[in-house]
């Protein structure tokens, strides 16, 4: 199979504190803490705003070796320009500092609001821009703003790939189309479980698939059982020996290229209810993916 990463979106949520996070745990520690229970984060403030290099390699420093950020890509490109005139501030985010995270260095995640309809010619540009390596990533980061000045990172250690993944929430990228423009341009589309709120797709459309799990009841907050997450762990095997769920969900009728294994990142965001981090750990346990205990310890979650 191929690597699966099973982890949580975000780690700075104050009702945490005293439930994951020990009682007295410094704020500061916070993601020494979860990186050694889990081995994978996505990276939310990249959402809100551009982060600054030193955070990226103070991140990249404070995780243990084999840890996988995601980072999630800035939403005035996917919330405020819609995918308009995108050229200069997707090579901002590049120019950020990302490549500070070094091998820690997960897929991008593009996420898309409710009202955000499936426009081909947009998408595809979109998708065009997009590198698959660090190097490209690197010749596009150099192409940044003016306004960038002084708070960019422009060199890698060494070329690395790049992957990118875009969750939708409207329907109407419930097309073929669209599916077909993501395997062009070996883009993941990503599993999003909504608690039927949004679409549910399943096609795979990348070398790898990414999965992300905001509730099986009420979106946001609810926890899994046992029986959701034997379930989610059934079609993440299916996933990563280079198959698919025989119940997949599909868009588009033409069959995906085959492969050996594909890579699994699978995030929980159901923080509200403090579940995330511990139905990450209970998702870890039933695919067998902590075989010599490495992973830091955790109590029961915080009843209510």
């Amino acid at each position: 199979m191929g690597a699966i990463y099973i982890g949580i979106s975000g780690w700075r949520y104050p009702p945490w504190r005293g439930g994951f996070y020990p009682a007295g745990l410094a704020q500061h520690s916070e993601l020494a803490f979860a990186s050694r229970a889990l081995p994978s984060i996505e990276l939310n403030g990249s959402f809100y705003s551009l982060q600054r290099p030193a955070s990226y390699a103070q991140w990249h420093d404070e995780t243990p070796d084999g840890f996988r950020f995601s980072v999630k890509g800035n939403r005035f490109l996917t919330h405020v320009l819609r995918l308009r005139d995108i050229d200069g501030p997707l090579a901002n985010v590049m120019a950020s500092g990302v490549f500070n995270l070094r091998d820690k260095l997960g897929p991008f995640l593009w996420q898309f609001p409710p009202n955000f309809q499936f426009d081909a010619d947009r998408m595809a540009h979109f998708l065009s821009l997009l590198p698959h390596d660090t190097e490209e990533g690197l010749a596009l980061a150099r192409k940044h703003e003016p306004r960038m000045e002084g708070r960019t990172a422009l060199e890698v250690d060494r070329k690395r790939k790049l992957r990118h993944a875009i969750e939708v929430r409207h329907d109407s990228f419930l097309d073929p189309a669209f599916i077909a423009l993501l395997r062009k341009h070996k883009v993941a589309v990503v599993v999003a479980d909504t608690a039927g709120k949004w679409p549910l797709i399943e096609d795979v459309t990348a070398d790898f698939m990414y999965l992300r799990l905001h509730g099986e009841q009420e979106l946001y907050a609810s926890g899994y059982t046992d029986a959701a997450l034997d379930r989610w762990a059934e079609r993440i095997r299916a996933w990563a020996s280079g198959g698919q769920p025989d119940d997949a969900q599909l868009v588009s009728s033409t069959a995906a290229p085959k492969r050996a294994s594909r890579d699994v990142f699978c995030y929980f965001d159901n923080d509200v209810k403090v579940r995330a981090p511990f139905d990450a750990r209970r998702l870890i346990d039933k695919l067998g993916l902590d075989p010599d205990g490495k992973l830091t310890p955790l109590g029961p979650p915080p009843a209510g």
